[in-house]
C-alpha cells in the first residue's frame, strides 16, 4: 500500500529489485518520441556536473556524429527501462561502457565516470526528462503521479547494480537534491557550449550546399535551445546566460498544449521508441517473452577506428525480424534524423 500524499516514504528496498513493467508511469513516458524535444535540455545539464562534462570532453565523440551517437545509446539506456527480466543485465552492459571513461579534468580534479555521485547525476536527468516532459508536452502531471515516477525511478536505478548511497529518500527529499544540484554544483564548461551551438552535419548523399544545408535545420536546433532555456530551472537558466520573458513561458505553454492535442490520435507503434514497442508485445503475449532484443540499426555503429573501445555500444549486425508497416514508420521517426550523423570514412579520418 502506498504511503498517503505528502507523507515521507522510506527508501525504495530490496523488494524492489523488480524490474519495471507495463503498468507503470516510467513505461508511459520515457519511450515517448517527444522526450526528443528536450535534447539540448538533458544534453547541457548533464554535461553541466564537472565530473560528467570533463569525461564528455575527453573521451565523448559527440561533435564528430552528434545524432548518430545519441540515437544509438538511446537503445541500451531505454532497455534498463523495457528489458524485463534482461533490464539488469542491460544495466550492467551500461556500467561497463563506463568503465574506462575516468581522468583529471582542466583544474586538476580527479573524475571517474562509475563515481556513485555521477552516475546518478546521470540518472536523475533521465528522470527529470519524464517529469519535465509530462509536464510541458504530455498533459502535467499530480504530485501523487510524480511520487510513483520518483519511487520508479528508484527501482529502475537498482538495475544498474550501482551503489544506492547517492539516491535521495523521497520525493521532497529529491527537490531539494535538484535544487542544491542546480544552484551550488553545475557549471558552464566547453562539454556544454558544444551543446549549445551544436550542428547536424550533412550527410554525403544530400546533394546542395553545406551553407544552405545548416540554414534548414538551424530552426531545429534554435527550437530546442529555446525549449531548453525554458525548463532550466532559474539559477541554470542564469549560469548560461539565457534570456527568457513572460511572454516565452506563455508560448511554451501554448506550444506544449498543441503538441499534446496533436499526439492524441499518434498510434503507440510511432510515438514509442522501438524497444518500448517490443516490450509491450512482449507483455502483452503478441511476441516471445524471449525474442531478442530491439537493437540500433547498425547504421548507427561508431566510426570503425572506435569499435574496438570498451565505452561504445556497437550494434550487432543481424537481419531484423518482419515489421508492420506502422513499426517501420515509427522506427523511421525514431532514427532518421541519425543519418545526418552518417560520414564517409574520408571524413572520419578527417575528423
Amino acid at each position: 500500500m502506498r504511503s498517503p500524499a505528502g507523507a515521507p516514504q522510506p527508501r525504495a528496498t530490496a523488494s524492489t529489485d523488480n524490474p519495471l513493467g507495463p503498468d507503470s508511469l516510467t513505461w508511459k513516458y520515457f519511450g515517448d518520441v517527444r522526450t526528443g524535444m528536450l535534447g539540448v535540455w538533458i544534453g547541457a545539464i548533464q554535461n553541466m556536473y564537472p565530473e560528467l562534462g570533463a569525461g564528455v570532453e575527453d573521451h565523448s565523440i559527440l561533435l564528430r556524429e552528434p545524432l548518430q551517437r545519441v540515437a544509438r545509446s538511446v537503445y541500451p539506456i531505454m532497455g534498463v527501462v523495457y528489458d524485463g527480466e534482461r533490464a539488469a543485465q542491460t544495466g550492467a552492459q551500461i556500467r561497463s561502457y563506463h568503465q574506462t571513461i575516468k581522468g583529471t579534468d582542466a583544474q586538476g580534479r580527479r573524475y571517474h565516470a562509475l563515481n556513485p555521485e555521477t552516475f546518478y547525476w546521470a540518472h536523475a536527468t533521465f528522470f527529470m526528462l519524464i517529469i519535465k516532459t509530462a509536464e510541458y508536452f504530455c498533459g502535467g502531471l499530480t504530485e501523487a503521479e510524480k511520487r510513483q515516477l520518483f519511487d520508479e525511478h528508484v527501482q529502475w536505478y537498482r538495475m544498474y547494480g550501482m551503489s544506492m548511497r547517492p539516491v535521495p529518500r523521497t520525493w521532497e527529499d529529491f527537490c531539494e537534491y535538484w535544487d542544491r544540484k542546480c544552484r551550488e554544483e553545475l557549471e558552464i564548461n566547453q562539454a556544454t557550449l558544444d551543446i549549445f551551438s551544436i550542428r547536424i552535419p550533412k550527410p554525403r548523399y544530400v546533394l546542395m550546399p553545406t551553407p544552405l544545408w545548416d540554414q534548414l535545420f538551424r530552426p531545429m536546433v534554435d527550437a530546442q535551445r529555446w525549449i531548453a532555456a525554458g525548463v532550466f530551472e532559474p539559477a541554470v537558466r542564469e549560469k548560461a546566460g539565457l534570456r527568457w520573458t513572460p511572454g516565452d513561458e506563455i508560448l511554451l505553454r501554448l506550444f506544449g498544449k498543441a503538441v499534446e492535442l496533436a499526439f492524441i490520435a499518434v498510434p503507440d507503434e510511432i510515438r514509442l521508441h522501438p524497444r518500448a514497442v517490443a516490450a509491450y508485445r512482449r507483455a502483452q503475449g503478441k511476441i516471445d517473452a524471449n525474442a531478442p532484443l530491439v537493437e540500433a540499426p547498425s547504421f548507427m555503429a561508431p566510426p570503425r577506428d572506435r569499435r574496438d573501445m570498451p565505452m561504445h555500444y556497437v550494434p550487432p549486425r543481424r537481419v531484423p525480424p518482419h515489421k508492420s508497416l506502422l513499426n517501420r514508420v515509427g522506427s523511421l521517426i525514431h532514427t532518421t534524423f541519425s543519418l545526418a550523423g552518417v560520414r564517409s570514412p574520408k571524413a572520419d579520418r578527417a575528423a
